[in-house]
């Protein structure tokens, strides 16, 4: 890999996949926050309620399907949907089999009673998720794989179940955020699976490590075929309305939303309001930091940038404050707790992944070549500054 490169504005490497730089050094999530700005965003609104009104029940049965959690954007999208839309949707939910919060508890409790919601979830195989976790964490270093490849898959699986033809997701992540599918926005959803939330992992994998077929069967994503005869529309609400994390939590607080608090001051996290169900996924995200050189932090600084919330001087504060190489120890514990592994035995197979481009061990610690990458000079050059003002 050469040089690690960060974007001139949100300070996001390039080490994260699929996320491309420009030749003014700016990410691609960066230039399409720029193009919202010209979007005219009460069309959109308009063609969405054209969609609703061809998929509307007349009836009082369910119109949509809304793949939920509890947290902020599933709040936000019920919302839109059920208050704004008019829709009668079913919410549909996986549970991961981690000790949960407070918070986390009363928040899906409080989505389907906030907004008068029949709610379906998975509980997935506490076994099976455990199997399955070790695999991938000792594989390929993404331990919430089954339960991630299950939020993707239960809901399309429940709408060809139930012939309920619309599906509602919230933002397309790899044009939100920076990803790997192609680089343009469209309200069609049909292509997320391929996103890099839920690798694409060739089941012959999970059947050589012992996994039976009919253990995975709701991790099998349906065919193309078995979608379109089931005339699915899958849609990324973010293309209708503006995406924005901050706004859609303000929004859920209305409705009875609950960030954290003091239940939970989070190690290298900034904000208190996201990914707030349960303690042992954290585990998952914070792996990013070892294999690509960035935190959960540098996420919420992008987010933030991008959407006006603080200035890019802030967000450089904010890292400087927030971004480590810590894994909260409270994800960690219900980590080694729900898995069996001892802390040695975690650390032993977690050593494997630190990117070697970005990271040297010394005396049995990994430590960054460049102690602070945001300050290099490409990022502070007055004239690279100009650029970033006419971004």
């Amino acid at each position: 890999m050469n040089k690690v490169r960060y974007c001139k504005n949100c300070f996001m490497p390039n080490t994260k996949p699929g996320l491309i730089l420009d030749e003014e050094g700016i990410c691609q999530a960066c230039r399409h926050a720029e193009e919202k700005k010209s979007i005219d965003y009460n069309k959109r609104f308009e063609e969405l309620k054209k969609l609703c009104n061809k998929y509307r029940s007349n009836n009082g049965s369910y119109d949509c399907i809304i793949a939920v959690s509890g947290g902020k954007d599933s709040h936000y999208q019920t919302y839109v949907m059920k208050e704004l839309m008019g829709m009668n949707p079913l919410l549909v939910s996986v549970s991961d089999p981690f000790t949960h919060t407070k918070t986390g508890r009363h928040n899906f409790q409080n989505i389907a009673d906030a907004f008068s919601c029949d709610i379906i979830t998975l509980n997935q195989n506490p076994d099976l998720v455990r199997r399955m976790m070790k695999i991938a964490f000792e594989e390929f270093g993404s331990p919430t794989w089954a339960i991630d490849r299950a939020i993707y898959v239960f809901p399309i699986k429940m709408a060809i179940k139930l012939g309920i033809k619309l599906v509602v997701y919230g933002e397309n992540v790899s044009y939100e955020y920076g990803g790997v599918l192609e680089n343009k926005e469209t309200y069609s959803a049909k292509d997320q699976i391929n996103n890099d939330v839920a690798k694409k992992i060739d089941f012959d994998f999970w059947l050589n490590k012992g996994i039976r077929q009919e253990e995975i069967n709701m991790l099998v994503y349906p065919t193309d075929k078995e979608i379109e005869k089931a005339e699915l529309e899958p849609i990324y609400l973010g293309y209708f309305v503006k995406w924005d994390g901050y706004k859609n939590y303000q929004i859920a607080k209305k409705y009875g939303f609950r960030s954290l608090g003091n239940e939970w001051i989070r190690e290298g996290f900034i904000e208190d309001y996201d990914q707030v169900d349960s303690y042992a996924y954290l585990v998952h995200p914070w792996l990013k930091y070892p294999k690509f050189g960035f935190g959960r932090a540098t996420d919420v600084v992008g987010y933030w940038i991008r959407g006006g919330k603080i200035t890019r001087k802030e967000g450089l504060e904010l890292l400087k404050k927030h971004e480590n190489s810590l894994v909260d120890t409270k994800a960690l514990e219900d980590f080694l707790n729900f898995t069996g592994y001892t802390v040695k035995e975690f650390w032993n197979i977690a050593d494997k992944f630190w990117n070697t481009d970005i990271f040297e061990k010394t005396d049995g610690l990994w430590y960054k070549k460049i102690n602070n990458p945001w300050e290099e000079d490409y990022i502070i050059n007055s004239i690279e500054e100009k650029a970033i003002t006419n971004l």
